[in-house]
């Protein structure tokens, strides 16, 4: 059963809220009255989606939830009364995964998190999917730096470079960026 932690921003009551989501087979967490409580909430309450009601979102608000997506990252589902362009690019940017103007019908609630889930999902594959092409790159830069040290100072051939940091990566049972990186470490140190 998917968690939910509802932030009221509002001075609405959120009973017909809370009614619907357990319809919809969702466990209520606590509630957060305010958002700088929020990061706090998610770490210690660890929900699936974080439900936000807000008149309109503050800068506190976006700031708080740019703190949690950076921290411990959530698919967030924001219904606000706010149709402003720039005010939903800087939702998006602070987090949220979804962002509903003009309330909330009860019935299509369960729709609208589950859409927030998936695509949460889908852009955490493709986050993580970049971090790990980043990872290439710094490390195939890292041995490629690494490998002309290795020909400069020993007068070694590119292949006979790439073999040596090889060679040492299997013998520490390191990745080869990460033995580039020592090498490279160790060489400020020789200059």
């Amino acid at each position: 059963m998917p968690s939910v932690l509802l932030v009221n921003d509002t001075d609405k009551p959120i009973a017909e809220l809370r009614e619907a989501l357990q319809r919809a087979g969702y466990e209520i967490l606590g509630d957060v009255a305010h958002a700088r409580a929020l990061l706090h909430a998610v770490e210690t309450q660890r929900p699936d989606v974080i439900l936000i009601d807000t008149d309109s979102p503050t800068r506190d608000t976006l700031e708080q939830l740019a703190v949690m997506n950076a921290a411990a990252p959530r698919p967030v589902v924001m219904f606000s009364d706010v149709a402003d362009q720039d005010m939903i690019r800087a939702a998006i940017r602070a987090g949220v995964t979804t962002y509903v103007v003009d309330g909330m019908a009860p019935e299509k609630l369960a729709p609208v998190l589950e859409v927030a889930c998936a695509r949460f999902d889908e852009e955490d594959k493709l986050r993580r999917r970049l971090a790990e092409v980043e990872q290439q790159l710094a490390d195939r830069k890292a041995v490629d730096r690494a490998k002309g040290w290795l020909m400069d100072r020993r007068g070694l051939s590119e292949a006979e470079a790439f073999e040596l940091l090889r060679s040492q990566a299997m013998k520490q049972g390191a990745r080869l960026g990460d033995v580039a990186r020592q090498l490279l470490s160790m060489s400020e140190l020789l200059k």
